[in-house]
């Protein structure tokens, strides 16, 4: 048998980190049906951990083992420090979990959803009450805490269904798709929800298919695909797997365009605008490498960016013929 991830890394200052959590080999299937072949995952405490992948990748399926719901079928999982399949009351104890559509009771107003998960986790009733007004103040929710959650927009519905989760004050939440269906204004509430929860030490499992949500709250990024994990790492990271990085020069004069042209005959060239397009990546020494050639030669560009894949990008490679199959032209780094 495989051995679970180890339950620390080193942080900043060479502080040691223990994981919020970790699985080894991982796999769950449905008759011949594999969901998950053996996921392998490490997350520091603390952090914002966001799982992609295409519709019934098993981000779902991952949470719901994590959280206790589902017994996988092989494999190791330690959240919170405690094992899932052998602690799972432990486990309970020690997590929220928001899924992709609120949990709310829609006759009760928002204190009463508040006090009814209270109840429930036998907080007392001083406890409970004090829990839900500050977590009523927290989500900016106070001021409609005795309307019913039927009248609530999606929105306020995502913010109480948080706050729900929050009532035990866990340790690591697992939000699935938390904000499917939510306006822009609102999924950017969200997101500082989340940031103010992971500045309190809170760790943050997320499941999402809004690419940028990832990209703005994820410290690290694991893609999910034919039940594999086929790329982890920082959104820079995985960002640099993917080819396409390219410096684009513009220039205001023709004279200037066709002697930059001259002078980098390997580089695309757009003619309408005065444009070359080089390949590169955009580093400071590929940079100051163009910038002498460019001074050497005497030409001077009007203006200079770097262009680099984004998580579309990544997404699209690694996930783009649904097979789970890393895409040739995806380069290979070590996990």
């Amino acid at each position: 048998m495989r051995s679970a991830v180890m339950s620390t890394s080193t942080g900043e200052g060479g502080r040691p980190v223990p994981a919020a959590v970790s699985t080894a080999d991982l796999r769950k299937s449905y008759g011949d049906r594999t969901v998950l072949d053996g996921i392998d995952l490490r997350i520091p405490a603390g952090s914002v951990f966001a799982l992609l992948g295409p519709n019934g990748a098993g981000k779902t399926t991952t949470v719901r083992i994590l959280s206790t719901l589902v017994a996988a079928d092989g494999g190791q999982a330690q959240v919170a420090g405690h094992d899932v399949a052998t602690s799972p009351d432990r486990v309970r104890a020690a997590i929220g979990v928001t899924g992709q559509f609120a949990a709310l009771d829609d006759l009760l107003t928002a204190e009463e959803n508040l006090l009814l998960m209270a109840d429930l986790l036998r907080l007392g009733k001083r406890e409970g009450h004090s829990r839900t007004r500050q977590l009523l103040e927290r989500f900016d929710i106070a001021d409609v805490a005795h309307k019913r959650a039927a009248t609530f927009s999606g929105g306020m519905r995502r913010r109480l269904d948080i706050a729900m989760t929050l009532v035990g004050d866990p340790q690591v939440i697992f939000l699935d798709e938390p904000t499917t269906g939510l306006d822009p204004r609102s999924r950017r509430t969200l997101w500082d929800t989340v940031r103010s929860l992971v500045a309190g030490g809170t760790t943050v499992f997320l499941t999402t298919q809004y690419l940028e949500e990832a990209d703005q709250l994820a410290d690290r990024i694991a893609v999910l695909d034919g039940g594999r994990i086929v790329a982890e790492g920082t959104a820079d990271e995985l960002k640099a797997r993917i080819p396409g990085s390219h410096v684009r020069l513009r220039f205001t004069h023709t004279t200037e365009y066709e002697r930059a042209a001259a002078a980098f005959p390997g580089a695309g060239r757009d003619e309408e605008n005065l444009a070359l397009r080089m390949a590169g990546d955009g580093g400071l020494d590929a940079l100051r490498a163009l910038l002498d050639r460019l001074d050497a030669a005497g030409i001077r560009a009007a203006d200079l960016s770097v262009h680099t894949p984004d998580l579309d990008d990544v997404f699209l490679a690694l996930t783009g013929d649904g097979t789970g199959t890393t895409s040739p032209h995806v380069k290979e780094t070590p996990r």
